[in-house]
């Protein structure tokens, strides 16, 4: 039984993953104890500085970094236009040519964009039609005038694993560096190897929301794209928020600790997810790949059904999932994800376990899905069958 509160069913931890134990435990302690200024002198300061030392020392270990490596920031989205703005920032002798993959988040994009607007370059490397780059593609976009490339860990939206190690080596070879998010993998998987930059975001761990992690290789070249400031090694500007830093740490470390007996249970109901829906609900697409993914997450596509109808009856019945763009849900415009692989982009549901997750919830949730699919595909055809009567 999981033992985070939340009203009904939570499948939506790809979004957040509820509070770890062991943030909570360490948010509080850090509370009393980390909440003066890092960077004075004083004994309340010099322990506050202890305690952030401690939390990134901890946070390295899991990513197989040096402490100094690694910034916090204050969200993950801050670390990766940090990561992204201040790479490019650094090797503007070597061009203005950036590397993107189509199925990157959105904070990726958007960095993109305001590069091309500031008269950057930006090649787009497509993905197959279970999400995932070929790296040979990949490589074949680097030029000579290309400054970085960035290429996530594993998708947001459809949980296929990216091949990192691939194409970090082939961006090696070409002496381009190259950014990986990792917001979605870090705790939930091995880290990949032969990254320049790495970024994460707390709260998909279960730490607080509020805190990012930026991570420099010695070596790689690396510039603030905005004013000077000395905190984190001057990589990120603003007082550091120690206590949730703290908490963030110990979530991770926690996380990670628990992942070689938590990951195959929650791969096996993802397992179960994609066999009973494949089974029981007709006219439905199961994306993603089905071996080279997250362990957590599954997302299928209905057709003739709209996603905000599913997601609200679903929702009504007690299971909190996700439709839509992950980053852009509230809108609920079509994917840009989805359309990069050529998979069905309206009627999706995504279906992301939290650690802890009750097989009995998932079996409730397999039971009901068929039955209000089909209600909610009646109810659609009745309402077109009497509009076409209603009219002259």
């Amino acid at each position: 039984m999981a033992d985070f509160s939340a009203p009904g069913s939570y499948f939506d931890a790809a979004s957040t993953e509820p509070p770890h134990p062991a943030a909570r435990t360490a948010l509080l302690e850090a509370l009393d104890a980390g909440w003066a200024d890092p960077a004075r002198l004083y004994g309340t300061a010099r322990s506050t500085r202890m305690m952030l030392d401690r939390a990134r020392a901890r946070v390295a270990g899991v990513l197989g970094a040096r402490p100094d490596e690694v910034s916090f920031t204050s969200s993950g989205t801050q670390a990766v236009h940090l990561a992204v703005l201040g790479g490019l920032q650094a090797r503007r002798r070597a061009g203005r040519h950036l590397v993107v993959g189509a199925v990157e988040h959105s904070s990726v994009l958007h960095a993109a964009e305001l590069h091309e607007h500031d008269g950057g370059e930006v090649t787009t490397v497509g993905v197959d039609r279970t999400g995932r780059v070929d790296p040979a593609e990949f490589a074949a976009a680097l030029r000579p005038d290309t400054a970085l490339a960035c290429l996530q860990s594993a998708n947001h939206e459809v949980g296929t694993l990216q091949p990192v190690a691939e194409v970090a080596r082939l961006c090696r070879d070409a002496a381009v560096p190259l950014v990986v998010d990792a917001a979605q993998s870090l705790g939930r998987a091995d880290v990949p190897g032969g990254w320049s930059l790495l970024t994460g975001s707390a709260h998909k761990w279960g730490g607080p929301a509020g805190v990012g992690v930026l991570a420099v290789r010695k070596g790689t070249r690396w510039r603030s794209p905005l004013p000077a400031d000395e905190r984190e090694g001057r990589r990120v500007p603003g007082f550091e928020n120690v206590p949730s830093i703290a908490a963030a740490a110990a979530a991770l470390e926690a996380y990670r600790a628990e992942m070689d007996q938590e990951a195959p249970r929650l791969s096996a109901l993802v397992d179960l997810i994609r066999e009973r829906v494949a089974r029981d609900v007709p006219d439905v697409e199961i994306v993603g790949d089905p071996r080279h993914r997250l362990p957590h997450l599954v997302t299928f596509s209905c057709l003739y059904v709209e996603g905000e109808a599913l997601l609200t009856e679903l929702d009504r019945l007690g299971f909190a999932v996700s439709s839509g763009s992950s980053c852009t849900a509230d809108t609920l415009r079509p994917s840009h994800v989805l359309e990069a692989m050529g998979v069905i982009t309206h009627g999706n549901v995504r279906v992301s376990l939290p650690r802890g997750t009750d097989p009995a919830d998932v079996g409730r949730f397999l039971d009901v899905l068929p039955g209000t699919v089909a209600r909610l595909r009646r109810t659609t055809s009745d309402t077109l069958e009497t509009g076409r009567r209603s009219r002259p």
